[in-house]
C-alpha cells in the first residue's frame, strides 16, 4: 500500500487515476494472501511490473501544469517535516509584538548539525481544520512581521537564516490590508537585502507572488524540481490574459516558473532534484539532499565577509533575467 506523510492511503492526483487501480489491485492481492497464509507472488509481481511501467509513462512526461499540481500535492512535505527531519532543537518564536501570532508563518531557532540558525517559512495545514488555522499558508502582514523579527534577531547574534517558501501568496483579505499588508512586504524586502548574515531561501513548493518574495530575498535561492515560482499563479494569469481561469494548463508553460526555466534566467541557484513521482513520495530523500545542500552553501557563504553579505545579495538580484534587444541593424542579441 502507498502510503502518505502521516501514515494514510497516498492521494492521488487527477492525471495519477491509471495508477489508481493497479495499486489498488496490488493492495487487495496483498492482503488477502496475507489473510489466507497464501504465496500470491506470481499474480503479484505483474501487477508490480506493470505499475512501474505506468509511473514511468506518466512521470517522465509531465506537463508544466502537472509539476505544479505536484507543488500543490497535498502530502508534499512542508516545513516543520523539514524541520523534524533536518533540524534538533527547535524553538518557536511566536508573534510580532505588535497584533497577533500568524501561524501561517512558523519562525524560530534551531540547529543544523550543532549550528545554531534561524528559520522563518510558510505553513500550510494537513486538514481543514489545520489549514482554517494556519491560513492556507497565506500570510498576514503580523506574519510577515514576525518572520522579520526573527531574521533581526539572527542578525543580533550572528546566526544564517534560512527560509522556506511554500504559498500561494500573501492573504488579500480586508482585515490584512487595513493592517499593512503591502507596507509589511515592503519592510521585509528593505530589511532583508541589508542583513549582514547569510540568507537561504528555499521554494519547496509553491512561490506565489509577494509572499513569496517577503521572504525571499536570499543570498542563495534553492529551489525544489517541481516546486514553481511566479508573479502569480496560472489560474489568476489565465483569468487575467483570457477572463477564464480554467485556462492555466495554457498558461503555466508560457510563464516560465517552473524550476528548469528559472535556474537558465538566473532567478534561482540550484534545483534540488526530488524522488521520482514527487517530494511526497520519500520525504525523507528530499530531506537528505535538502540537508547537503544547506550545509554545503553555508559553508561557501562563510567565505564571504559579513560586512559584503548585502553586497551580494543585491548584485544576484542584479544580475537576474535574461532578455532580448532589436537593434537597429535588424539583428537580435542578447543584453
Amino acid at each position: 500500500m502507498a502510503l502518505g506523510l502521516r501514515g494514510e492511503r497516498m492521494r492521488y492526483l487527477d492525471f495519477e487515476k491509471p495508477m489508481i487501480d493497479l495499486q489498488k489491485k496490488i493492495d487487495d492481492l496483498t492482503k488477502y494472501a496475507r489473510d489466507h497464509h497464501l504465496d500470491l507472488s506470481t499474480e503479484i509481481e505483474p501487477l508490480k511490473h506493470a505499475l512501474k511501467v505506468e509511473e514511468e509513462r506518466i512521470f517522465s512526461n509531465l506537463s508544466a501544469y502537472q509539476r505544479i499540481k505536484l507543488a500543490r500535492h497535498p502530502e508534499r512535505p512542508y516545513m516543520l517535516d523539514f524541520i523534524k527531519r533536518i533540524f534538533t532543537d527547535f524553538i518557536e518564536l511566536h508573534g510580532d509584538r505588535t497584533f497577533r501570532d500568524d501561524q501561517a508563518i512558523v519562525a524560530g531557532l534551531a540547529q543544523l548539525d550543532g549550528r545554531p540558525v534561524a528559520l522563518a517559512g510558510h505553513q500550510k495545514g494537513r486538514d481543514t481544520e489545520e489549514n482554517i488555522r494556519r491560513n492556507f499558508g497565506m500570510a498576514h502582514p503580523e506574519g510577515f512581521r514576525k518572520a522579520l523579527r526573527i531574521m533581526q534577531l539572527a542578525e543580533r547574534f550572528q546566526l544564517p537564516i534560512i527560509t522556506f517558501v511554500d504559498s500561494s501568496g500573501a492573504y488579500p483579505g480586508l482585515g490584512a490590508e487595513e493592517r499593512g499588508q503591502s507596507e509589511a512586504i515592503a519592510r521585509n524586502l528593505l530589511e532583508m537585502s541589508r542583513l549582514k548574515v547569510p540568507v537561504i531561501v528555499v521554494v519547496t513548493g509553491e512561490g506565489g507572488s509577494g509572499g513569496a518574495l517577503a521572504i525571499g530575498i536570499g543570498n542563495r535561492v534553492l529551489m525544489f524540481e517541481n516546486a514553481y515560482y511566479a508573479v502569480c499563479t496560472p489560474e489568476a494569469c489565465a483569468a487575467i490574459i483570457w477572463k477564464d481561469g480554467t485556462k492555466a494548463s495554457e498558461a503555466a508553460p508560457v510563464m516560465k516558473i517552473l524550476s528548469a526555466d528559472l535556474k537558465r534566467l538566473g532567478i534561482i541557484d540550484e534545483i534540488l532534484p526530488e524522488p521520482f513521482g514527487g517530494a511526497h513520495r520519500d520525504p525523507d530523500h528530499i530531506a537528505r539532499t535538502l540537508k547537503e545542500s544547506l550545509l554545503r552553501n553555508l559553508a561557501e557563504l562563510d567565505q564571504i565577509p559579513r560586512d559584503k553579505l548585502p553586497n551580494h545579495r543585491y548584485e544576484r538580484f542584479r544580475k537576474m533575467g535574461v532578455f532580448v534587444s532589436k537593434a537597429s541593424s535588424g539583428k537580435v542579441g542578447a543584453a
